[in-house]
């Protein structure tokens, strides 16, 4: 009787903590300030109606389809709907935070504030070109339309990246 009592007692300080950390919010590293808001802002939401929040601070979380292979100044993040997947990239300050590649594939919550910059051809072409040579490729610029040119983005300032 004894030893099932000693045998509960130690399944249970043994469990306990293992069903709270489970239970536990998300674990992930943290990068930057990490993630305040609670509430999400979906990616469609933001690029169906980009003007609505450009200078306001949302979090978007998503799966990190890709990450810059140079510094790690940003990342993708990815969310299904009808016609494919949309995305939007949290940029961060070089140097500042650095996101691995080895997070492309697992799930993010990412915060910031919502920017559009406005670019000419030129400038865009040149940062397309920039987005290419990171990926080891080379932009054909007679491939880029006319215009005109905007790139929407989280200028981010704090993330976290879940585990496998």
């Amino acid at each position: 009787m004894r030893s099932r009592a000693l045998m509960l007692a130690v399944a249970a300080a043994v469990l306990l903590p293992v069903l709270a950390w489970a239970d536990s919010p998300a674990k992930g590293e943290t990068y930057g300030k990490g993630v305040s808001l609670t509430q999400t802002t979906s990616i469609q939401e933001i690029l169906a109606r980009p003007d609505d929040f450009v200078g306001k601070t949302v979090r978007i979380e998503g799966p990190v389809l890709d990450v810059c292979p140079m510094k790690g100044c940003w990342m993708e993040l990815g969310a299904q709907q009808a016609d494919g997947t949309a995305s939007l990239r949290v940029k961060v300050e070089d140097g500042v935070i650095a996101f691995p590649v080895t997070a492309k594939g697992k799930l993010a919550v990412a915060e910031g504030t919502v920017e559009a910059i406005p670019m000419t051809r030129e400038k865009y072409v040149d940062w397309l070109a920039h987005l290419s040579e990171e990926r080891g490729e080379k932009l054909d610029p007679s491939t880029v339309g006319e215009g005109p040119f905007r790139i929407l983005q989280i200028q981010g300032t704090g993330a976290r990246i879940e585990g496998p």
